[in-house]
Protein backbone atom coordinates (compact mmCIF):
# COMPACT_ATOMS: atom_id res chain seq x y z
CA UNK A 1 0.00 0.00 0.00
CA UNK A 2 1.51 3.53 -1.29
CA UNK A 3 0.01 6.39 1.21
CA UNK A 4 0.00 9.77 -0.72
CA UNK A 5 -0.05 12.78 1.41
CA UNK A 6 -2.31 15.41 -0.97
CA UNK A 7 -2.98 18.92 -1.01
CA UNK A 8 -5.03 21.06 -4.09
CA UNK A 9 -5.70 24.78 -4.57
CA UNK A 10 -8.16 25.99 -6.63
CA UNK A 11 -10.02 29.21 -7.62
CA UNK A 12 -13.48 30.28 -6.85
CA UNK A 13 -16.47 31.65 -9.00
CA UNK A 14 -16.16 35.39 -8.83
CA UNK A 15 -19.84 35.55 -7.67
CA UNK A 16 -22.18 32.93 -6.45
CA UNK A 17 -24.41 34.54 -9.66
CA UNK A 18 -21.88 33.83 -12.04
CA UNK A 19 -23.63 33.19 -15.46
CA UNK A 20 -20.65 30.27 -15.77
CA UNK A 21 -23.20 28.03 -13.02
CA UNK A 22 -25.66 28.02 -15.58
CA UNK A 23 -23.90 26.39 -18.24
CA UNK A 24 -22.50 24.02 -15.75
CA UNK A 25 -23.71 20.38 -15.64
CA UNK A 26 -23.14 20.25 -11.57
CA UNK A 27 -22.75 23.42 -8.92
CA UNK A 28 -18.69 23.80 -9.27
CA UNK A 29 -17.84 24.78 -6.00
CA UNK A 30 -14.03 25.09 -6.96
CA UNK A 31 -11.76 24.97 -9.95
CA UNK A 32 -8.27 23.16 -8.81
CA UNK A 33 -5.43 25.19 -9.95
CA UNK A 34 -2.25 23.27 -8.10
CA UNK A 35 -2.10 20.24 -6.99
CA UNK A 36 0.46 19.07 -4.62
CA UNK A 37 1.55 15.39 -3.32
CA UNK A 38 4.00 13.61 -1.29
CA UNK A 39 4.42 9.57 -0.86
CA UNK A 40 5.42 8.57 2.36
CA UNK A 41 8.06 6.14 2.84
CA UNK A 42 8.09 2.75 4.59
CA UNK A 43 9.14 4.56 7.85
CA UNK A 44 6.15 7.08 6.88
CA UNK A 45 8.39 10.27 6.53
CA UNK A 46 8.10 12.18 3.68
CA UNK A 47 9.42 10.85 0.10
CA UNK A 48 9.10 11.49 -3.58
CA UNK A 49 7.15 14.58 -4.31
CA UNK A 50 4.80 15.69 -7.29
CA UNK A 51 3.58 19.47 -7.86
CA UNK A 52 1.96 20.84 -10.43
CA UNK A 53 -0.31 24.01 -11.93
CA UNK A 54 -3.51 23.62 -13.86
CA UNK A 55 -4.72 25.90 -16.29
CA UNK A 56 -8.81 26.40 -15.58
CA UNK A 57 -11.24 26.42 -17.90
CA UNK A 58 -14.57 27.28 -16.43
CA UNK A 59 -13.20 29.91 -13.66
CA UNK A 60 -10.51 31.79 -15.23
CA UNK A 61 -11.09 35.02 -14.03
CA UNK A 62 -8.62 34.92 -10.67
CA UNK A 63 -10.72 35.51 -7.61
CA UNK A 64 -8.87 38.15 -5.61
CA UNK A 65 -8.62 36.19 -2.52
CA UNK A 66 -7.34 33.15 -3.90
CA UNK A 67 -4.91 35.36 -5.62
CA UNK A 68 -3.97 37.17 -2.30
CA UNK A 69 -3.34 33.39 -0.77
CA UNK A 70 -2.32 31.43 -2.93
CA UNK A 71 0.10 34.27 -4.81
CA UNK A 72 -0.71 32.36 -8.30
CA UNK A 73 -2.27 34.95 -10.86
CA UNK A 74 -3.78 34.23 -14.60
CA UNK A 75 -0.57 34.91 -16.35
CA UNK A 76 1.60 31.88 -14.65
CA UNK A 77 -1.66 29.69 -15.17
CA UNK A 78 -2.02 30.31 -18.67
CA UNK A 79 1.17 28.50 -19.43
CA UNK A 80 0.33 25.28 -17.07
CA UNK A 81 -1.16 22.14 -18.76
CA UNK A 82 -4.85 21.35 -18.57
CA UNK A 83 -6.52 19.06 -15.36
CA UNK A 84 -6.70 16.34 -17.80
CA UNK A 85 -3.06 15.75 -18.43
CA UNK A 86 -2.42 16.68 -15.17
CA UNK A 87 -4.30 14.01 -13.81
CA UNK A 88 -3.11 11.89 -16.18
CA UNK A 89 0.54 12.27 -15.01
CA UNK A 90 -0.17 12.44 -11.39
CA UNK A 91 -2.29 8.97 -11.30
CA UNK A 92 0.55 7.85 -13.45
CA UNK A 93 3.07 8.79 -10.39
CA UNK A 94 0.77 7.41 -7.77
CA UNK A 95 1.02 3.91 -9.60
CA UNK A 96 -1.54 1.55 -7.92
CA UNK A 97 -3.33 0.48 -4.52
CA UNK A 98 -2.88 3.93 -2.60
CA UNK A 99 -4.48 5.64 0.16
CA UNK A 100 -4.77 9.05 -0.02
CA UNK A 101 -4.18 11.07 3.02
CA UNK A 102 -5.65 14.98 3.26
CA UNK A 103 -5.61 17.57 5.79
CA UNK A 104 -9.48 18.26 6.60
CA UNK A 105 -12.60 17.82 4.07
CA UNK A 106 -12.63 19.56 1.48
CA UNK A 107 -10.06 18.37 -1.18
CA UNK A 108 -12.28 15.02 -1.46
CA UNK A 109 -15.45 16.82 -2.57
CA UNK A 110 -13.48 19.17 -5.00
CA UNK A 111 -11.61 16.74 -6.70
CA UNK A 112 -14.97 14.40 -7.02
CA UNK A 113 -16.14 17.61 -8.73
CA UNK A 114 -13.54 18.45 -10.93
CA UNK A 115 -13.27 14.94 -11.98
CA UNK A 116 -17.31 14.56 -12.86
CA UNK A 117 -16.84 18.14 -14.81
CA UNK A 118 -13.95 16.00 -16.94
CA UNK A 119 -15.58 13.06 -17.38
CA UNK A 120 -12.81 11.50 -15.78
CA UNK A 121 -12.56 8.44 -13.57
CA UNK A 122 -13.27 8.47 -9.96
CA UNK A 123 -12.85 5.23 -8.73
CA UNK A 124 -9.65 5.55 -7.66
CA UNK A 125 -10.20 7.83 -4.90
CA UNK A 126 -12.06 4.80 -2.87
CA UNK A 127 -9.10 4.99 -0.58
CA UNK A 128 -9.15 8.70 1.25
CA UNK A 129 -8.61 9.43 4.56
CA UNK A 130 -8.86 12.93 6.45
CA UNK A 131 -5.64 13.10 8.50
CA UNK A 132 -7.50 15.33 11.26
CA UNK A 133 -9.55 12.61 12.58
CA UNK A 134 -6.61 10.43 13.02
CA UNK A 135 -4.87 13.63 14.96
CA UNK A 136 -7.69 14.37 17.10
CA UNK A 137 -7.96 10.78 18.18
CA UNK A 138 -4.31 10.28 18.80
CA UNK A 139 -3.87 13.77 20.78
CA UNK A 140 -6.75 14.07 22.76
CA UNK A 141 -9.05 16.10 20.44
CA UNK A 142 -12.31 17.40 20.52
CA UNK A 143 -13.18 16.86 17.26
CA UNK A 144 -13.51 20.47 15.71
CA UNK A 145 -11.29 20.81 12.65
CA UNK A 146 -7.58 22.20 14.24
CA UNK A 147 -5.28 24.33 11.36
CA UNK A 148 -2.40 22.40 9.93
CA UNK A 149 -0.42 25.23 11.91
CA UNK A 150 -1.88 24.13 14.96
CA UNK A 151 -0.99 20.91 14.42
CA UNK A 152 2.81 21.80 13.49
CA UNK A 153 3.05 23.48 16.52
CA UNK A 154 2.01 21.01 18.54
CA UNK A 155 4.39 18.58 17.48
CA UNK A 156 6.90 21.02 17.35
CA UNK A 157 7.52 21.50 13.35
CA UNK A 158 9.07 24.52 12.39
CA UNK A 159 6.87 26.20 9.63
CA UNK A 160 9.68 27.13 6.31
CA UNK A 161 7.40 26.46 4.06
CA UNK A 162 4.84 28.55 2.07
CA UNK A 163 1.09 28.48 3.48
CA UNK A 164 -1.44 28.26 0.28
CA UNK A 165 1.37 26.82 -1.75
CA UNK A 166 -0.11 22.49 -2.26
CA UNK A 167 3.00 20.76 -2.19
CA UNK A 168 4.19 23.17 0.96
CA UNK A 169 0.82 22.24 2.55
CA UNK A 170 1.09 18.43 1.74
CA UNK A 171 4.57 18.72 2.65
CA UNK A 172 4.11 19.74 6.21
CA UNK A 173 0.94 17.53 6.70
CA UNK A 174 3.64 14.70 6.07
CA UNK A 175 5.74 15.96 8.40
CA UNK A 176 2.64 15.40 10.91
CA UNK A 177 2.15 12.04 9.71
CA UNK A 178 5.71 11.14 10.58
CA UNK A 179 4.93 12.47 14.04
CA UNK A 180 2.07 10.17 14.82
CA UNK A 181 1.28 6.45 14.68
CA UNK A 182 -0.64 6.71 11.24
CA UNK A 183 -0.50 2.57 10.79
CA UNK A 184 -2.33 2.80 14.45
CA UNK A 185 -4.89 6.08 13.74
CA UNK A 186 -5.54 4.34 10.12
CA UNK A 187 -6.96 1.72 11.66
CA UNK A 188 -8.89 3.22 14.53
CA UNK A 189 -9.65 5.25 11.90
CA UNK A 190 -12.39 3.03 9.84
CA UNK A 191 -14.48 3.15 13.38
CA UNK A 192 -14.05 6.74 14.48
CA UNK A 193 -17.39 7.46 13.77
CA UNK A 194 -16.45 10.62 11.88
CA UNK A 195 -15.83 10.12 8.17
CA UNK A 196 -13.53 12.47 5.61
CA UNK A 197 -16.99 14.64 4.91
CA UNK A 198 -16.77 15.72 8.62
CA UNK A 199 -19.67 13.84 9.83
CA UNK A 200 -19.66 13.38 13.40
CA UNK A 201 -21.48 10.64 14.91
CA UNK A 202 -23.57 12.04 17.02
CA UNK A 203 -23.62 9.16 19.73
CA UNK A 204 -19.57 9.24 19.57
CA UNK A 205 -19.40 13.63 20.67
CA UNK A 206 -22.80 13.70 22.83
CA UNK A 207 -22.57 13.45 26.29
CA UNK A 208 -25.10 12.35 28.83
CA UNK A 209 -25.15 16.21 30.61
CA UNK A 210 -25.07 18.27 27.34
CA UNK A 211 -28.77 18.02 27.13
CA UNK A 212 -30.68 16.33 24.10
CA UNK A 213 -29.15 14.15 21.51
CA UNK A 214 -28.43 16.31 18.42
CA UNK A 215 -29.81 14.46 15.05
CA UNK A 216 -27.13 15.95 13.24
CA UNK A 217 -23.63 16.85 14.55
CA UNK A 218 -21.40 18.79 11.35
CA UNK A 219 -18.52 20.06 10.81
CA UNK A 220 -18.79 22.57 7.72
CA UNK A 221 -16.11 23.43 5.33
CA UNK A 222 -14.32 26.26 4.82
CA UNK A 223 -15.47 29.50 3.76
CA UNK A 224 -13.88 32.66 2.50
CA UNK A 225 -16.56 34.89 4.25
CA UNK A 226 -18.66 34.79 7.07
CA UNK A 227 -21.72 35.51 4.39
CA UNK A 228 -20.81 33.03 2.16
CA UNK A 229 -21.11 30.93 5.15
CA UNK A 230 -24.40 32.06 5.99
CA UNK A 231 -25.40 31.93 2.38
CA UNK A 232 -24.38 27.84 1.88
CA UNK A 233 -28.69 26.79 1.94
CA UNK A 234 -27.03 22.82 2.48
CA UNK A 235 -25.35 24.25 5.70
CA UNK A 236 -28.34 26.74 6.77
CA UNK A 237 -31.01 25.34 5.28
CA UNK A 238 -33.40 23.06 7.58
CA UNK A 239 -34.71 19.39 5.89
CA UNK A 240 -37.09 17.44 7.77
CA UNK A 241 -34.96 14.22 9.07
CA UNK A 242 -38.57 12.29 9.22
CA UNK A 243 -39.66 13.18 5.32
CA UNK A 244 -37.28 15.20 3.58
CA UNK A 245 -39.41 18.28 3.23
CA UNK A 246 -37.06 21.63 2.61
CA UNK A 247 -38.77 23.36 5.26
CA UNK A 248 -39.19 27.38 6.07
CA UNK A 249 -36.91 29.12 8.78
CA UNK A 250 -37.63 31.61 11.20
CA UNK A 251 -35.10 34.37 11.03
CA UNK A 252 -31.35 33.54 12.94
CA UNK A 253 -30.57 34.68 16.43
CA UNK A 254 -27.70 35.47 18.03
CA UNK A 255 -26.47 33.53 20.82
CA UNK A 256 -23.05 35.46 21.69
CA UNK A 257 -20.10 33.60 21.21
CA UNK A 258 -20.23 33.51 17.40
CA UNK A 259 -23.54 31.19 18.51
CA UNK A 260 -26.53 31.54 16.19
CA UNK A 261 -29.91 29.47 15.87
CA UNK A 262 -32.88 29.10 13.88
CA UNK A 263 -36.08 27.33 13.83
CA UNK A 264 -38.24 25.74 11.61
CA UNK A 265 -41.31 23.51 11.60
CA UNK A 266 -43.00 20.11 9.63
CA UNK A 267 -46.38 20.17 9.24
CA UNK A 268 -46.58 16.44 9.74
CA UNK A 269 -43.23 15.79 11.73
CA UNK A 270 -43.12 18.99 14.12
CA UNK A 271 -40.37 21.58 15.04
CA UNK A 272 -36.52 21.64 14.53
CA UNK A 273 -33.94 23.65 15.81
CA UNK A 274 -30.46 24.98 14.40
CA UNK A 275 -27.35 26.10 15.88
CA UNK A 276 -24.32 27.13 14.31
CA UNK A 277 -21.38 27.82 15.80
CA UNK A 278 -19.05 29.80 14.02
CA UNK A 279 -15.16 29.87 13.75
CA UNK A 280 -12.78 32.39 12.23
CA UNK A 281 -8.89 31.06 11.40
CA UNK A 282 -6.02 32.94 11.22
CA UNK A 283 -6.22 33.12 7.31
CA UNK A 284 -8.84 34.93 7.65
CA UNK A 285 -11.75 32.02 6.79
CA UNK A 286 -14.52 30.86 8.38
CA UNK A 287 -16.32 27.35 9.45
CA UNK A 288 -18.89 26.10 11.57
CA UNK A 289 -20.27 23.61 13.39
CA UNK A 290 -23.86 22.41 12.81
CA UNK A 291 -26.48 21.18 15.08
CA UNK A 292 -29.75 19.93 14.55
CA UNK A 293 -32.24 19.05 17.06
CA UNK A 294 -35.54 17.89 16.87
CA UNK A 295 -37.10 21.01 19.60
CA UNK A 296 -39.18 20.05 22.79
CA UNK A 297 -40.85 22.67 24.75
CA UNK A 298 -37.86 24.49 25.83
CA UNK A 299 -35.75 24.65 23.24
CA UNK A 300 -38.71 26.22 21.42
CA UNK A 301 -39.31 28.71 24.54
CA UNK A 302 -35.90 29.43 24.48
CA UNK A 303 -35.76 30.42 20.89
CA UNK A 304 -38.83 32.36 21.07
CA UNK A 305 -37.17 34.12 24.15
CA UNK A 306 -34.29 35.18 22.30
CA UNK A 307 -36.12 36.47 19.17
CA UNK A 308 -38.61 38.45 21.23
CA UNK A 309 -35.30 40.81 22.84
CA UNK A 310 -35.53 44.56 21.59
CA UNK A 311 -32.92 45.59 18.75
CA UNK A 312 -29.86 47.27 20.63
CA UNK A 313 -29.60 50.78 19.66
CA UNK A 314 -28.51 51.20 16.17
CA UNK A 315 -30.25 48.07 15.46
CA UNK A 316 -29.66 44.50 14.63
CA UNK A 317 -28.85 43.78 11.32
CA UNK A 318 -30.07 40.99 8.74
CA UNK A 319 -27.40 39.21 6.62
CA UNK A 320 -27.85 40.22 3.28
CA UNK A 321 -27.25 36.83 1.22
CA UNK A 322 -26.43 39.05 -2.35
CA UNK A 323 -24.24 41.61 -1.20
CA UNK A 324 -22.69 40.47 2.00
CA UNK A 325 -23.30 43.54 4.01
CA UNK A 326 -25.08 44.05 7.60
CA UNK A 327 -23.82 40.99 8.56
CA UNK A 328 -25.01 39.57 12.09
CA UNK A 329 -23.51 40.54 15.19
CA UNK A 330 -20.45 38.51 16.93
CA UNK A 331 -21.82 38.43 20.51
CA UNK A 332 -24.99 40.17 21.95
Amino acid sequence: MQYIVLDLEWNQAMSSQASIFNKLPIRLRGEIIQIGAVKLTEDMLPGEVFKADIKPVYFRRMHHRVKQLTGIDKERLSKSEKFKTVMKRFLDWCGPDCTFLTWGCDDKGIMEQNLIIHDMDIDWMSNWINLQVIFNLQTGGDGNQKSLIKAMEYFGIEQTRTAHDALDDAYNAALICSKMNLLEGLEKYKNAGTQPAGRISPAASHHPASGPLPLEHVVSRTYDSKAELFGDKNLTGIVCPDCGASLKSCRWVSQGDRRYMTMASCPQHGKFLLRLKLRHAEDDTWNATRLLYRADENMASYYSKKASHPRSRGGRKHINWKTGKNLLPDSE
